[in-house]
């Protein structure tokens, strides 16, 4: 068996053991909704054939947990395998909200429990190096807060498109302590520098639309009215391209482009060996008692609350 398998899977499991449940430590009169109680957060629409697009449903904050995992995978397996299908975009139907960070009610081991991918890494970082190497150009459509796995997943994409005045990306995870799992310091220098970079992933502030354009976080921020049919229009050109020119194109692209798979895997290992750190543990406890995963104002302004929590750890 390969040492550096066995080195993870072996923390995976003893942080799945020793880590409690957030959502257990918080007041009694505090609810905590979780994503992990209701299936159909992730809708496929064949538009075509060639055009499919993925939406986003968990609403009211689109918030990713251990459920939505085997739907998403359920999803790139079938992109991976159709012969027919040559652009996906993947989008949300929940106002404000394109897709946000990790569910904190379950239990670690509803995460940690679960097998790993196609490619020996783990379910999430798994299914966002896919979707990277798929050969099919995807497309994240941003409306609304892309925060934690929301930026991952946009970033996993080929292409970014934002709406200029509701788009939101960040990496927020420093605030709580954490470090991203899903491949952002690996995937953000390529696209902005190591500085830029660097202001994203250690301050953990909000990147409006035309900030996110400017810096390279996406390919164009555009009018929120227009972002619909700029979309629609280029997915309908690229769904009449030869299926296997776009996957030689991107096979080649991606060889000069994309971060290593131990490089993804890296990251996770980070996240996993973050989340058992008594730091972390306090400052998501803080945040959900505050109302992280509760109080609409709480989701919207997540760098004002994780700046106001107590004390240098």
């Amino acid at each position: 068996m390969n040492h550096h398998f066995l080195a993870r899977t072996i923390l995976a499991v003893g942080v799945a053991l020793a880590m409690p449940t957030w959502a257990q430590q918080v007041p009694s009169n505090v609810a905590p909704r979780s994503a992990s109680d209701a299936d159909g957060q992730v809708r496929l629409t064949r538009v075509t054939p060639e055009y499919w697009r993925v939406t986003f449903h968990n609403p009211p904050y689109n918030i990713f947990g251990p459920v939505t995992i085997p739907q998403l995978n359920k999803i790139v397996s079938e992109i991976e395998t159709d012969p027919r299908v040559r652009v996906v975009v993947f989008e949300s139907d929940v106002p404000d909200f394109f897709l946000t960070h990790y569910d904190f009610v379950p239990p670690l081991t509803d995460t940690t429990g679960l097998p790993r991918g196609a490619t020996g890494l783990p379910p999430l970082p798994d299914m966002l190096v896919r979707i990277s190497k798929a050969p099919v150009v995807s497309i994240a459509m941003i409306r609304g807060r892309a925060t934690g796995v929301g930026s991952e997943l946009s970033l996993a994409s080929d292409m970014r498109f934002a709406s200029r005045e509701k788009a939101v990306l960040s990496q927020w995870e420093i605030g709580a302590g954490l470090v991203p799992g899903g491949g952002p310091m690996s995937r953000l220098p390529r696209l902005m520098g190591r500085g830029r970079a660097l202001e994203v992933l250690l301050t953990g502030n909000d990147i409006d639309g035309p900030t996110a354009e400017r810096y390279g976080y996406v390919n164009r921020a555009l009018p929120d009215a227009e972002l619909d049919a700029f979309v629609d229009t280029m997915a309908r050109r690229i769904a009449r391209f030869d299926k296997q020119a776009i996957a030689d194109i991107k096979r080649i692209v991606d060889e000069s482009s994309l971060p290593s798979n131990e490089q993804i895997g890296a990251e996770w290992d980070g996240f996993i060996g973050s989340v058992q750190r008594a730091a972390a543990q306090r400052r998501v406890k803080q945040l959900m008692e505050l109302g992280l995963q509760v109080k609409p104002d709480v989701e919207k302004r997540l760098p004002v609350y994780t700046g106001s929590l107590g004390g240098a750890d």
